[in-house]
C-alpha cells in the first residue's frame, strides 16, 4: 500500500525478534556515529547563521570530537554562542525596545567560546560508562622516562600514526598491561597516554563489572567494548583487573562470575569485530594472580612494569608536586630525593601535601585571623616543615616488596633476564 512503518530505536537487540522477520521491519539501517568529515559537514550546518570570528577552525573540532553523535555537535554549537552571549550580557540594556545595531553587529563566537563549550559536553553515547576527560599530561607524570616511551610507542603512537604502521606492516597492540606497587603512577600514566593521544578514555573499575545475575556481568563488558568501538579511538581503563581476570578454577564463592568475565573479555580481545582505534589498558598490583590466556600474544601481551622510582625520578616526582608551592629558599629537593628511598609516586605526593600543612598550620597559628588574609602571600614552605613531614610519612615499599617485583618482571620478560626496553618488545 501507500503506507511505510519507519521504526527507530537505540536497543535494536531489545526489540522482539518477531517485528524483525520478513515482511515486517524487515530492512534495518544503522545509523552510527559519524566520523571526522561527517562531524565536520554537522558542525557547518549548525554554525551556518551563527556569527563566527574569522579564523576559527572547524575542522579542528571536528578531529576533537570523536564519538559526538548530531545532537552533541548541536548542543555544542549552542553552548558557543550562549558563551559568546554571555560574555556581552553586561554591555546590554534591557530595558530597551530594541537592541543596537553596533552592538549585534558586534555580537561575534570566538575560538574561546568554543574551547568553554566543549569542556561541558561529552559524548551521550559514552555518558553511561564516560568518567572523564583526562587532563593529565606527561608533564604530570614525573620521572620513569623508559616507562613513559614504551607507552607512548605502544599506545600514542598507533592512534597519532596510523598510515606509517599501515605502510610499515606493523600490528599495534591490543593491550598493555601495567603492573608494579601500589601507588607508582599506574592509573596516572594510563590517564596521560590517553589524554596525549586524544582519544576518549573509559575507566572501569574491576569490581563494578561484577553481577550476581548470570549474564549481567558478560553483558557489562560487551557493552564497554560496544561503546568503545563506536566512539574511537578510545582506551578502554580497567583498574584493578585482578579483581575480576584471576586464573579460572581457582576462584570459590563467586558462581563462576570471574570465570564467565575472563572469557567475555577474552572473546572481545580475540573477536571477529577487530578492535580497531580500542586500546585496552589494564593495570595490577599483583600480575601473577591474573589468568594467563589474557596475557597471551594478541590480548594483554604487552607487560610494562611500573617500578619503585629510582633517586632521579623521585626528583622529578618532587618537582612535580611542588611546582606551584611557594618553596623557601632553604629547600633542596636533592636532598629530600637521596633520603627517600623506597617511596613511591603517592608517598612523595603525600609527603608535599604534609609539608604544605605543617607550614599552615605555623602560619595560621602565628597571626590574628583579620590579618591571615592579608599575609597569606609571604607563607613559605621551608626544609624544616618537610622535616615534620618525613617523620610523618613513611615509605610503602620495602626490600621484600622491591625484590618480589623485580622477580615478576623476570618471569614476564623473555628469556628471564630483564631486558631494556626496546622496539621489539613493544612491538611484536
Amino acid at each position: 500500500g501507500d503506507v511505510i512503518v519507519i521504526g527507530a530505536t537505540n536497543r535494536v537487540d531489545a526489540i522482539d525478534p518477531a517485528l524483525r522477520r520478513g515482511g515486517r521491519f524487515d530492512r534495518e539501517i544503522e545509523i552510527g556515529v559519524p566520523d571526522k568529515s561527517g562531524r565536520m559537514e554537522i558542525l557547518q550546518v549548525h554554525t551556518r547563521g551563527m556569527p563566527l570570528v574569522d579564523g576559527i577552525d572547524l575542522e579542528q573540532y571536528a578531529e576533537n570530537t570523536h564519538g559526538f553523535v548530531g545532537a552533541d555537535l548541536e548542543s555544542l554549537a549552542k553552548e558557543a554562542a550562549m558563551n559568546a552571549l554571555r560574555r556581552i550580557r553586561p554591555e546590554l540594556d534591557l530595558e530597551q525596545e530594541q537592541i543596537d545595531a553596533e552592538m549585534l553587529e558586534s555580537m561575534q563566537v570566538t575560538e574561546s567560546d568554543f574551547k568553554e563549550a566543549l569542556k561541558g559536553i561529552e559524548p551521550s553515547a559514552l555518558r553511561e560508562v564516560f568518567v572523564e576527560v583526562p587532563d593529565i599530561s606527561w608533564n604530570d607524570v614525573g620521572g620513569l622516562e623508559d616507562t613513559q616511551e614504551r607507552l607512548r610507542e605502544t599506545i600514542q603512537w598507533p592512534l597519532e600514526y596510523p598510515e606509517v604502521f599501515e605502510t610499515m606492516d606493523v600490528q599495534a597492540a591490543k593491550g598493555v598491561l601495567l603492573y608494579g606497587p601500589p601507588g607508582t603512577g599506574k592509573t596516572l600514566m594510563a590517564k596521560a597516554v590517553a589524554n596525549e593521544a586524544q582519544s576518549n578514555f573509559i575507566s572501569i573499575k574491576g569490581p563494578e563489572l561484577l553481577n550476581k545475575y548470570v549474564g549481567e556481568s558478560e553483558k557489562g563488558v560487551r557493552e564497554v567494548f560496544e561503546k568503545a568501538r563506536a566512539n574511537a579511538p578510545t582506551v578502554v581503563f580497567f583498574d584493578e583487573i585482578d579483581s575480576i581476570a584471576g586464573e579460572r578454577g581457582q576462584r570459590m564463592g563467586d558462581s563462576g562470575v570471574s570465570e564467565r568475565v575472563v572469557s567475555q573479555l577474552l572473546t572481545e580481545l580475540d573477536g571477529l569485530e577487530e578492535l580497531e582505534d580500542v586500546v585496552v589498558i589494564a593495570t595490577t598490583n599483583r600480575p601473577d594472580l591474573i589468568d594467563s590466556a589474557l596475557l597471551r600474544p594478541g590480548r594483554l601481551d604487552r607487560h610494562v612494569h611500573v617500578p619503585v622510582p629510582d633517586k632521579d625520578a623521585r626528583r622529578s616526582i618532587l618537582e612535580v608536586h611542588t611546582r606551584n608551592k611557594p618553596l623557601a629558599d632553604d629547600v633542596d629537593l636533592d636532598d629530600i630525593a637521596a633520603r627517600t628511598d623506597g617511596y613511591v609516586g603517592a608517598d612523595l605526593e603525600a609527603l608535599c601535601r604534609e609539608a604544605s600543612m605543617a607550614a599552615t598550620r605555623e602560619f595560621i597559628n602565628s597571626v590574628a585571623p583579620e590579618e591571615a588574609a592579608k599575609s597569606a602571600g609571604n607563607v613559605r614552605v621551608t626544609a624544616d616543615h618537610f622535616e615534620e613531614a618525613l617523620d610523618e610519612v613513611g615509605a610503602s615499599v620495602n626490600d621484600d616488596t622491591r625484590e618480589r617485583y623485580e622477580e615478576i618482571e623476570e618471569e614476564f620478560t623473555p628469556g628471564g633476564e630483564p631486558d631494556e626496553p626496546e622496539v621489539s618488545r613493544t612491538f611484536q
